[in-house]
């Protein structure tokens, strides 16, 4: 999509000197500083009717079409991963609003810091050179971690540029983009150029960036939730030798202390049991709602033992636990979704169960052959579009999540409002 790349590099001819924030809109808000209730028009657009249309014959299509004129309003069920990713750059303002629009309750911002060790929204530490026009900035592509390098013969272009590599005010002045890049790339403009054909460029002309207390302000304008992952750290840590991860993990609490939110509007996240484990012992307030993100279960050997752990997780004073998708689900004799072994522990546990991520696969007819992530463990029965649902409802219906991250949060919220979720 030549048209947003080139957008891209006439916006790097903007002084970052003279960058400032964009303003939020309020929505919801009053001069009381507690929160009130959403008043978001919720506007679902065609997507969930698309995929209802697409879907097998049975008693769950027909539940779903007879919900099509809605009333359709906000859902803590939906939680908007990294705002609205399947067609929004990520952690954008424009992608938390495209978000909220679509009805999720709850719109997540992943945090990492910069050199000046200010947190700000992104899902890496180290993902500026894909999600951002930081290398068609010369004077901040020279600050990167890796140098962009163009692809030659088997080697494949390269770049890697952190948030911790540059100050707040530098990185204020980039513009988001669509989370991908050319690895065939000869020149900077071929590898921000890498968007796949099921995702847009449409929305993608300078997505506007966000320190993670912009994104509390903004979520709070709109009175609705949070929930701030803390990424593991790409730097050593110490951060040069004096910022140590329970510094890091106690900014985030204090961000929201210092803004006035109160922690049952809250879920703080990280893949780092320790994390979670020093929420709960510092501030319980807060670690109440803490979540581990369980990524053991990316191995078999792995697997097993998150199985095994959850009891002891849950005596820890572990209260939510999230692994992704495939860790779930499984099939059954006839072919049938239904819960996997760590769906039926985590539940035996008493453990509250949220899951990631749907609608960032593209196109489900091809999930066996990608072999992609989301879908591992029942791809052999997922061959269109209009399954997502099928798979929603056993996710919602049998494993009871309590709420599910999805990168396009009408699909969930269609779901969550037909049956009556919160």
């Amino acid at each position: 999509m030549h048209f947003t790349t080139n957008a891209l590099l006439f916006a790097t001819s903007i002084s970052f000197a003279a960058a400032a924030p964009a303003p939020f809109l309020l929505h919801g808000r009053t001069n009381d500083s507690r929160p009130q209730k959403s008043n978001i028009d919720v506007q679902l657009g065609p997507r969930p009717y698309f995929l209802v249309d697409d879907m097998d014959d049975g008693d769950l299509k027909t539940k779903l079409q007879s919900c099509s004129e809605g009333p359709f309003s906000t859902t803590d069920f939906s939680i908007g991963h990294r705002g609205a990713a399947l067609q929004f750059p990520e952690h954008t303002t424009e992608s938390w609003l495209a978000a909220s629009r679509m009805g999720a309750g709850i719109v997540e911002c992943d945090v990492a810091f910069t050199k000046d060790r200010q947190l700000v929204c992104r899902h890496s530490q180290c993902d500026l050179h894909t999600t951002t026009n930081i290398l068609a900035v010369p004077e901040l592509a020279a600050k990167c971690t890796t140098p962009f390098t163009p692809a030659a013969g088997d080697s494949p272009a390269s770049a890697e540029c952190c948030t911790s590599d540059i100050t707040l005010a530098e990185f204020k002045t980039l513009c988001g983009k669509m989370d991908a890049s050319n690895v065939n790339a000869t020149t900077v403009e071929e590898f921000l150029d890498g968007t796949p054909n099921w995702r847009t460029d449409l929305y993608s002309t300078c997505g506007t960036l966000a320190t993670h207390k912009e994104y509390i302000a903004l979520v709070d304008s709109l009175a609705l939730k949070f929930t701030t992952e803390l990424k593991t750290p790409s730097v050593e840590m110490p951060y040069e030798g004096d910022y140590t991860q329970e510094i890091y993990a106690q900014q985030a609490v204090d961000e929201y202390k210092a803004a006035g939110i109160d922690p049952s509007r809250v879920w703080l996240q990280s893949f780092l049991l320790d994390d979670v484990l020093y929420w709960l012992g510092a501030e319980p307030a807060f670690g109440e709602q803490a979540v581990f993100l369980d990524e053991r279960v990316d191995t078999s050997e792995g697997y097993t033992t998150a199985v095994a752990s959850l009891q002891g997780l849950a005596d820890q004073g572990l209260k939510i636990i999230a692994p992704p998708m495939p860790a779930l689900l499984t099939l059954d004799d006839q072919n049938r979704i239904i819960p996997s072994e760590y769906a039926t522990a985590a539940q035996a546990a008493g453990l509250d169960i949220i899951t990631w991520t749907l609608e960032r696969s593209g196109f489900l007819s091809e999930v066996a052959e990608t072999e992609d992530f989301y879908y591992t463990s029942i791809a052999s029965v997922v061959n269109n579009d209009g399954d997502v649902y099928t798979v929603l409802d056993v996710l919602a219906q049998q494993v009871k999540v309590i709420g599910i991250f999805t990168d396009w949060a009408a699909t969930v919220t269609y779901y969550a409002n037909c049956f009556k979720l919160d």
